[in-house]
């Protein structure tokens, strides 16, 4: 198993310095713990999940450097070598290592599976860049259809950006 809290302080030691990017993955990573556990995933994917949840956006300072842009695609191509070594310090083997950095390399690329941990991941990312981001209603509905799969992230999804707010 993957020591969580210890990759979550590498991770943010790594991010040091950049408070917005360690405040979105510990949002994804928080996101991702509640989604896995409503959709029942066994603890071990569920650990692997929540590793890459802390690590699923670890190549953006890399993909700047070498690219000058933080692109999804950039950011795919380079998470996996900067979160293997992150990985094994915190205790991953070998199969949660892979696992773990498919996931970074896949988590801009919507159709790149359909398993749950997979679209957990794509879904908290989206709950998250979603408010960031200030994404309008027309965009939030379009991706519940496109891109949510799990029952919990459809209903989180609804009570956070469609339903109407609770006046006393």
């Amino acid at each position: 198993m993957i020591d969580i809290a210890k990759l979550a302080a590498l991770a943010v030691h790594y991010d040091a310095g950049d408070p917005r990017r360690v405040q979105h993955f510990i949002k994804v990573y928080g996101y991702c713990q509640l989604l896995g556990r409503s959709e029942g995933l066994d603890a071990h994917t569920q650990n692997v999940l929540e590793a890459a949840a802390l690590l699923h956006d670890i190549g953006i300072h890399e993909a700047e450097r070498r690219f000058g842009s933080s692109a999804g695609p950039y950011q795919e191509q380079e998470g996996p070598a900067v979160a293997r070594p992150l990985l094994r310090e915190a205790g991953a083997d070998e199969e949660e290592s892979r696992r773990v950095c498919w996931l970074i390399a896949h988590h801009h690329s919507y159709g790149a599976g359909e398993d749950t941990d997979f679209r957990i991941l794509l879904e908290a990312d989206f709950l998250v860049n979603a408010d960031e981001d200030g994404l309008p209603r027309e965009s939030i509905l379009a991706a519940r259809e496109q891109l949510f799969r799990t029952g919990s992230g459809r209903a989180l999804l609804d009570d956070i950006f469609l339903a109407k707010p609770y006046i006393i």
